[in-house]
C-alpha cells in the first residue's frame, strides 16, 4: 500500500513533522513494507513557517521580536526571493504566555509587525501572513502600531484600550507598506465580531472570563468604528476571516491585505491534491477534532480533498470531539482519539509514543495483509 500521512501540529505537544513521523513509525510496525509518503501540513497556525521551509526549500531568518506580554522572543520567517512567510503565532501565539499569565485583555499583536518589517527588510515584496493560535485579542491594534499607525489609545497594551478608541490613523502604516502585497492565510472563516466572531468564539480558550468577553467585544466595536471602511469601501470587519488569531485578520484586512484559507494555501504549495491521487490511504490528524475543525482546519480539509477523489481517510487525533455522522459529512472515513484508548494524561506526557501505538492499532484495520497462496 502507498500511504499519505499528512497532519497538522498537536498544539503543545508535537509539530506537524514529529507527528507525522510517529504516524509513520506507528504504520511501518505493522507493514514495514508499505510506502509512506509524509506531507506535515498547517493551516496558518503554528508550523506554518516549518511547513512552508520543508515543502519549499524556503531559507529560515530569524528575529527577536516582542511577545504578546511585551517581553522580547525568539522567532523566525521563511523567505525565498521576493516572496516570504509569517507565522504570527510565533510573536504573539497561546504557547508564549504562562498559564497564570493569560489575559487577553492586555496582550498584543505588536511583534507581528516587526515581523512583516524584517521580512521587508529582507527584501520581501508579498508576504503572507499565517494566523491562528494567538494568545491575543486586539483585533491586530498592536501590529498596526508597530507599523507606524497612531490612535487617541494605546494601540499596544491589548485589546481593553481599544474601549475608548475614537481616531486611528493608518497613513503612516500604508505608507510603510506600500509596495507591498499582504496576504492573510487564517485557519479559521469567523468574522471579527458578533457570535462567531473572534472575541466569542475564542476569548476563554485564552483566559477570558464572561466579564472579559464583554469587555473585549465593545472594545473591538470601537476599534471596527473607528478604523471605517477601507479605500475600496469595503467592511473589513465583516470579511470572512477577519476574526483569526484574534482579530489579527482584521487588522491585516484594513491595511488591504488579501485573505486565503490558510490549508488551502498549504495543500497547494505541497501539491497535495497530486499526493492524494497516488495514495491508497490518506493519514492526517491534529490535536483536536471538534466543531472549529470543520471552519477550516487542517483534517477536516484533507479530508475533503481525499473524499472528492474517493480516496479513504481517517483522522488520528489527540481528542475526537465530533460525532460519525459530523465525521462522515466531512469526508472522514474514521476518527481515533488518543485520549480515548490511552488517557490524556500519557496522551499529553508521550504523544509521539502514544500516537504511534495508536496508528499500529489503527494499521490492523486499515492496512492490507498479503494473501497466502
Amino acid at each position: 500500500m502507498r500511504i499519505l500521512v499528512s497532519p497538522d501540529c498537536f498544539t503543545g505537544t508535537m509539530t506537524s513533522a514529529q507527528a507525522a513521523q510517529a504516524i509513520k513509525s506507528g504504520w511501518q510496525s505493522q507493514f514495514p513494507h508499505d510506502v509512506i509518503d509524509l506531507a506535515p501540513l498547517s493551516d496558518g497556525g503554528p508550523g506554518f513557517v516549518s511547513a512552508i521551509v520543508s515543502a519549499l526549500g524556503a531559507q529560515e531568518i530569524p528575529a527577536v521580536v516582542t511577545g504578546p506580554l511585551g517581553e522580547k522572543v525568539p522567532a523566525q520567517f521563511a523567505a525565498l526571493g521576493k516572496q516570504a512567510w509569517i507565522e504570527s503565532s510565533l510573536a504573539c501565539g497561546l504557547h508564549l504566555i504562562p498559564a497564570t499569565q493569560l489575559n487577553p485583555l492586555h496582550t498584543t499583536t505588536f511583534g507581528v509587525g516587526e515581523l512583516i518589517l524584517a521580512a521587508m527588510a529582507n527584501g520581501a515584496t508579498q508576504i503572507t501572513i499565517g494566523l491562528g493560535g494567538s494568545g491575543t485579542n486586539d483585533g491586530g491594534a498592536g501590529m498596526l502600531a508597530a507599523l507606524g499607525a497612531t490612535a487617541d489609545v494605546d494601540l499596544v497594551s491589548g485589546g481593553l484600550a481599544l474601549k475608548n478608541i475614537s481616531e486611528l490613523k493608518l497613513a503612516a502604516a500604508l505608507t510603510a507598506i506600500d509596495g507591498v502585497e499582504l496576504i492573510c492565510a487564517s485557519d479559521v472563516d469567523n468574522p471579527l465580531l458578533g457570535l462567531r466572531g473572534a472575541t466569542a468564539t475564542f476569548a476563554k480558550q485564552k483566559g477570558a472570563d464572561d466579564a472579559a468577553v464583554m469587555l473585549l467585544e465593545g472594545a473591538l466595536e470601537n476599534f471596527a468604528a473607528a478604523g471605517g471602511r477601507r479605500s475600496d469601501g469595503k467592511d473589513p470587519a465583516v470579511a470572512i476571516g477577519s476574526g483569526a488569531a484574534g482579530g489579527l485578520g482584521y487588522g491585516l484586512l484594513l491595511l488591504g491585505a488579501t485573505r486565503l484559507a490558510g490549508i488551502e494555501t498549504i495543500m497547494n504549495i505541497v501539491g497535495l491534491d497530486q499526493k492524494i491521487s497516488q495514495a491508497d490511504l490518506v493519514i492526517t490528524g491534529e490535536g483536536c477534532l471538534d466543531d472549529q475543525s470543520l471552519s477550516g482546519k487542517v483534517a477536516v480539509g484533507v479530508a475533503s480533498h481525499s473524499a472528492a477523489v474517493g480516496k479513504p481517510c481517517v483522522v488520528i487525533a489527540g481528542e475526537v470531539r465530533l460525532g460519525k455522522r459530523e465525521c462522515s459529512a466531512a469526508g472522514i472515513d474514521s476518527a481515533y482519539s488518543m485520549s480515548e484508548v490511552f488517557g490524556k494524561d500519557l496522551a499529553m506526557a508521550e504523544p509521539e509514543s502514544v500516537l504511534a501505538q495508536l496508528t499500529s492499532r489503527v494499521a490492523k484495520t486499515w492496512g492490507r495483509r498479503p494473501t497466502l497462496k
